[in-house]
């Protein structure tokens, strides 16, 4: 990957839905060249996935909480991330040190939607214990992706 590589994937950051012909006029590339940079960063794994950025709010999530969970001594880890992985109201899953194992954040319509979301893990005992933290505005967010509810 060079500089031309990491300024179209700057470009295709700040708006997918951006054309060939522009990217190419930034980095100064025919609009073929671009579209075979963009076709191999994808096959690479550089580029993932090319999604859009929604207001959770009008999608009717207005709810966003930061959840501290600490897994079940006999859980089984590999489940739990299978699990975190497919649930709609997970945005973002991070594992991390200290006397957590994993932060979550998740995206609910209400605050029974919190209760609803720890019920899932608990019914299945993947966690022993959590810490729920309720985000009051929110100043710097990544794009929010609507999953499959």
């Amino acid at each position: 990957m060079d500089e031309i590589d990491r300024q179209i994937v700057m470009c295709l950051g700040q708006d997918a839905r951006r054309s060939l012909a522009d990217i190419g006029g930034e980095v100064g590339l025919s609009t073929s060249a671009v579209n075979e940079r963009i076709r191999r960063l994808t096959a690479s794994g550089v580029i993932r996935r090319f999604t859009i950025d929604a207001d959770a709010e009008a999608l009717g999530f207005a709810v966003t909480a930061f959840v501290f969970v600490g897994l079940a001594p006999d859980a089984d880890e590999t489940a739990f991330r299978a699990v975190a992985t497919e649930h709609p109201a997970i945005v973002e899953c991070q594992h991390i040190t200290g006397s957590w194992n994993y932060l979550i954040k998740i995206r609910v319509a209400s605050l029974a939607g919190i209760e609803t979301f720890l019920d899932d893990f608990k019914r299945q005992r993947l966690i022993a214990r959590s810490e729920t933290m309720i985000a009051l505005s929110t100043v710097v967010e990544p794009p929010f992706k609507p999953r499959e509810r």
